[in-house]
């Protein structure tokens, strides 16, 4: 009975999402409201058993993982917050990018440009300075869309690679599923289908687009900010390899460096203050994950992950990896692959590799299967759940395409 009433709670929470734009109800309240009812509900269903404290317990780890997420996020938004007020991301565009280019380069470039640098860093993070990119070019809402759609994909694609680019690759690899040189091998089912998905969202798009023309004064603050936002992407990087380093802890110890600058400066000029851009931080974001969290929490609970995981001793593993990457798709990958580790399945080295790429590029299928499409929901204005799946048959497409590739390799 518990595990019907979680169920359909979080099944409420993905309808309250998909039809946001009709009801005009905001998605983060109502995920928050029906991930706490259902914690809530599972400390009564525990108290009738005396067994509240093993709910206690769960509810403390959950809320563990939640709150190194909110930090890293908190870190990561803020820099970017910075970053944008200041007119940097959009400057490095107009420097590095042509002003003038088709809606077809642009896509190509976006694409390329998302995967490499969600390799070497956090889809998030690669998520935000992609936005930032499409943000600087002037867009028909339609446009910005689908060039939102390819960066979702892309960087999930991008972060399959390596292990430092995706949570998911990064667990398989720990258990020693998976080898480092063998990981490089999804580097060809990933851009077969980032490519394959350019290809379809990219016909008929001639039209030439310019970037916004923006005069910004860069200062030397920004160029010390922005060197520590890339130093502290870098040493995330190697503080987890070499020393098994949180990346929540380096992004946290970049941000107090970014505020240690901010406060000498702001001795010596009252004009600049950089704990304002925590308040340009859109916590609707925050909130959005958080109660779609603790939703995916209350259904590990209940059982309903592990249930999920019976599928490989029933159905063949390439079809049964195939499938957990489509349900990735509404259900965060990460207790997804701790479920699906903890129940050892019996599979080869390329079966593991596939593995790792459903579950780390299936979640793109929906905008709220991953943290990238989730990050991007909430920074722009147009890309809502029901305008992100008018695209789920293309990108299905080239998720079943990049799959296949796996199989090959």
């Amino acid at each position: 009975m518990i595990e019907v009433l979680i169920t359909t709670l979080a099944l409420i929470a993905l309808v309250s999402i998909a039809l946001e734009e009709v009801f005009h109800f905001n998605k983060a309240k109502s995920t928050l409201f029906l991930g706490c009812l259902a914690w809530v509900i599972l400390f009564i269903h525990a108290s009738q058993h005396q067994n509240t404290e093993h709910i206690q317990e769960v509810l403390n780890e959950n809320l563990l993982d939640i709150a190194s997420l909110w930090l890293f996020l908190m870190a990561t938004m803020t820099f970017v917050a910075y970053l944008n007020a200041r007119g940097m991301v959009s400057e490095i565009v107009q420097r590095v990018m042509p002003g003038e280019l088709s809606l077809r380069q642009l896509t190509i470039l976006l694409g390329i440009f998302a995967m490499l640098l969600s390799m070497v860093c956090d889809n998030i993070t690669a998520t935000l300075v992609g936005i930032g990119v499409v943000q600087a070019f002037k867009l028909e809402p339609k446009e910005r869309i689908r060039l939102c759609v390819i960066l979702v994909f892309a960087v999930n694609s991008g972060g399959v690679i390596l292990i430092t680019g995706d949570v998911t690759t990064l667990m398989i690899f720990s258990e020693g599923h998976v080898t480092i040189g063998e990981l490089l091998k999804l580097i060809f089912p990933a851009v077969g289908g980032v490519a394959l998905l350019i290809a379809l969202l990219s016909m008929g798009s001639s039209r030439r687009v310019v970037a916004e023309n923006k005069v910004h004064e860069v200062v030397w603050l920004d160029i010390v900010i922005g060197s520590i936002f890339i130093g502290t992407i870098a040493a995330t990087m190697i503080f987890n390899l070499l020393f098994s380093i949180p990346p929540v802890l380096t992004f946290l110890f970049g941000v107090s460096i970014m505020f240690m600058v901010g406060g000498l400066v702001h001795t010596y000029n009252q004009q600049i203050h950089l704990l304002e851009y925590i308040r340009q931080i859109q916590f609707d974001t925050l909130l959005f994950f958080l109660g779609i969290l603790l939703l995916v929490g209350a259904l590990k609970e209940v059982g309903v992950l592990v249930w999920l995981t019976q599928l490989y001793s029933e159905v063949d593993p390439t079809f049964s990896s195939f499938l957990m990457g489509v349900i990735s798709s509404i259900l965060d990958n990460v207790p997804l692959t701790a479920a699906l580790l903890k129940a050892e399945p019996e599979l080869n080295n390329d079966q593991w590799l596939s593995l790792a790429y459903a579950v780390g590029i299936g979640g793109s299928t929906l905008v709220i299967g991953s943290a990238a499409g989730i990050v991007a929901m909430s920074k722009v204005r147009e890309l809502t759940f029901m305008q992100y799946a008018r695209y789920a048959p293309h990108v299905f497409a080239a998720y079943s395409f990049g799959y296949v590739l796996t199989l090959l390799i």
